[in-house]
């Protein structure tokens, strides 16, 4: 899944999701349920294995702050 600015999923988030494709730091990804296998906001990245094992299968929003991808719980 691929995005200028935001990615919104009522669901399950697997695969990949690239938001703020174009440089825009300002965007997020936000989902029900985190499944993903590759995370990116404004070309910065980050894989499943980097991502902390308890906000996996929950509700979670993605940020780029701090020169870097947060991750935070949902809600």
């Amino acid at each position: 899944m691929l995005a200028a600015g935001s990615i919104h999923v009522y669901g399950a988030l697997r695969g990949r999701a690239l938001a703020g494709i174009h440089g825009n730091t300002q965007a997020g990804i936000y989902c029900r349920e985190l499944e993903a296998e590759l995370l990116s906001v404004a070309g910065n990245y980050k894989r499943l294995e980097d991502i902390d094992s308890q906000l996996l299968g929950r509700p979670a929003e993605v940020h780029f702050a701090k020169e870097q991808l947060e991750i935070k719980p949902l809600g």
